[in-house]
């Protein structure tokens, strides 16, 4: 299976984070004397840049420096938040060690900064079961577009064709589908009907195997 890989988004993927994104955003727009609802965190957050949240809830453009400054503010109110409470989707560790056992290259292709992603796969000590790490910082287009999809397949010597992407949200599906790959819906932060159609919806890995995963690639 060498020539078989899985990618998986992060953010409610590997990990279940945006309750704990949501209460950085919380303390985020409460310096700042505002309050966003769990309906707007879910269709304006969830799954997406930090340049489009930014833009969305202050209601004017961000860019360049001072989007830069607004997210290390939010990113490390989050990191901060969330350090002690870094916690897998149920089955994930059991799920990710299966694909290993079978050969399958792994990596990670999230939207979040660098220093989120560090965070996280190495409290949970994953990083050397990933040939491939993309953050934010390695892409110039944010999904849906599928540029850190297809540079992940780069990383892992593959063809898209041969990779399956495990994705929670719209962007994320659809950057997954736009690059070719088959696509696990994970629905840890969305409903079937509110992602692009996926291959197979789980609600956590004790919903599927590496059996599973050969078969999509078949």
């Amino acid at each position: 299976m060498e020539n078989y890989a899985v990618i998986f988004d992060m953010d409610g993927v590997i990990c279940h984070t945006n309750p704990f994104h949501s209460q950085a955003f919380d303390r985020f727009f409460e310096k700042r004397g505002m309050k966003a609802s769990k309906e707007e965190y879910a269709k304006h957050m969830y799954g997406k840049p930090n340049s489009y949240i930014f833009s969305y809830f202050l209601q004017r453009e961000v860019t360049a420096e001072e989007l830069v400054e607004l997210e290390n503010e939010k990113e490390g109110l989050f990191r901060e938040i969330y350090a002690s409470q870094v916690t897998p989707v149920p089955g994930y560790m059991e799920f990710l060690a299966g694909l290993k056992g079978h050969g399958f290259r792994t990596g990670v292709g999230t939207s979040a900064p660098r220093a989120n992603m560090d965070l996280i796969i190495d409290t949970l000590g994953i990083r050397s079961n990933m040939e491939s790490l993309m953050a934010s910082e390695d892409v110039t287009t944010h999904k849906p577009q599928p540029e850190v999809y297809l540079k992940s397949a780069d990383n892992l010597s593959t063809n898209p064709a041969n990779c399956v992407v495990f994705e929670d949200s719209y962007s994320g599906v659809s950057a997954g589908i736009n690059a070719g790959m088959k696509v696990v819906g994970v629905l840890t932060s969305h409903t079937k009907e509110e992602l692009p159609p996926c291959d197979i919806y789980i609600k956590d890995y004790n919903e599927i195997t590496v059996e599973k995963v050969q078969k999509l690639l078949q």
